[in-house]
């Protein structure tokens, strides 16, 4: 990597689940600050970064940085919280979990509980976990005692697992999807700051993509940015496990590189100088199909204004939205390697309408 993957580990270890991404955020633009101009922050918790600010055509660079989480829906008398998903969960890999609530006064720690399977009837205990089933424990008897704390009804939470290196050049963590995205564009900013394109590029750590269905954060930060073309950094299916359809998903492994979306959202024009880029460049990645939703910050943004036309790069990741998402460090360097690169390849008259 060109920078000190420090950076990275403190982005990842941040909390910052959907609409409460604040923590994460100050991470991000706090070393946006090193080389980037005009870091800002919008009403909605969208973050920005430029270089090149006045240069043409304008890029938008997205990259979600909120991550899937829990919040609290009810304190018990006997001091159990209990609490909703924030974002898509499977329930199966919450239980037991230490979690990390997110209060006014810091971080307050708890388990996730639920009935011990001595006590499950043998007919139940095949049947899937519920998260209304489950309760979260901070050791206090009493609802006053939860008050104590400073704990409250909405707090948000999220599990209490930091980033960890694994074999190779591969790491671990709860917050891949998509803080991965938002270090990339960021990552793709500082290449571009060294030597400054002919195209305005400003890197945007999106908020609210878990929850949003439509853009989230991103549709927004596209309005007030009225970009030209925009690139949008995710994550997808890496399919190099078992038990995973490749006919339906495609062949997209841990160190193949970047996976680039055709259809839907995915302006095909962009695609084609993506690939071409890519071919160019040197750098590996597959291509992956989208032809009714992208599912990404894509779909918010390709229909802001009088549109925009906008690519989808995706970094392969094993286990989304689990506590312990992998990703390979190789693929997040050629990912923003290739997007730096497509940004240099624009000019004034760069233009992807289809004719």
């Amino acid at each position: 990597m060109s920078q000190d993957i420090a950076f990275l580990e403190r982005l990842l270890d941040a909390a910052g689940p959907s609409g409460f991404e604040v923590r994460a955020a100050r991470v991000w633009r706090e070393e946006a600050e090193r080389f980037a101009a005009d870091v800002r922050v919008d009403v909605n918790g969208n973050s920005f970064a430029s270089v090149n600010p006045a240069g043409s055509p304008r890029v938008m660079l997205a990259g979600h940085i909120d991550e899937i989480g829990l919040q609290i829906t009810h304190i018990g008398e006997d001091g159990f919280l209990y609490v909703a998903e924030i974002g898509g969960w499977d329930p199966q890999v919450l239980v037991g979990q230490r979690v990390k609530i997110l209060t006014s006064r810091g971080g307050v720690s708890g388990v996730i509980g639920k009935k011990a399977i001595h006590l499950i009837e043998h007919e139940d205990r095949a049947k899937a976990s519920k998260t209304k089933s489950l309760w979260v424990d901070i050791g206090a008897p009493k609802r006053e005692d939860v008050a104590k704390l400073g704990v409250r009804v909405g707090d948000p939470m999220v599990i209490d697992q930091n980033m960890v290196r694994l074999g190779g050049d591969r790491i671990a963590s709860r917050a891949i999807d998509d803080r991965i995205g938002a270090f990339i564009v960021l990552e793709a900013l500082r290449l571009l700051s060294v030597d400054p394109p002919v195209a305005a590029a400003t890197a945007v750590a999106t908020v609210q993509e878990e929850i949003g269905y439509s853009g989230g954060g991103a549709r927004t930060s596209a309005y007030a940015l009225e970009p030209d073309v925009a690139i949008v950094v995710d994550v997808t299916f890496s399919t190099d496990v078992p038990d995973i359809e490749k006919k339906e998903l495609g062949e997209h492994k841990l160190g193949g590189g970047p996976v680039l979306s055709r259809g839907s959202a995915s302006h095909d024009g962009v695609y084609e100088m993506l690939a071409s880029v890519a071919e160019a460049e040197g750098i590996p990645y597959s291509v992956q199909a989208a032809p009714k939703a992208t599912r990404t910050d894509a779909d918010g943004i390709y229909l802001t204004r009088r549109g925009v036309p906008t690519g989808v790069v995706s970094v392969p990741n094993r286990y989304m939205h689990s506590p312990n998402e992998v990703v390979s460090l190789a693929d997040v360097e050629n990912t923003a390697r290739l997007i730096a690169a497509f940004v240099r390849a624009l000019g004034p008259g760069s233009d992807f309408t289809p004719r």
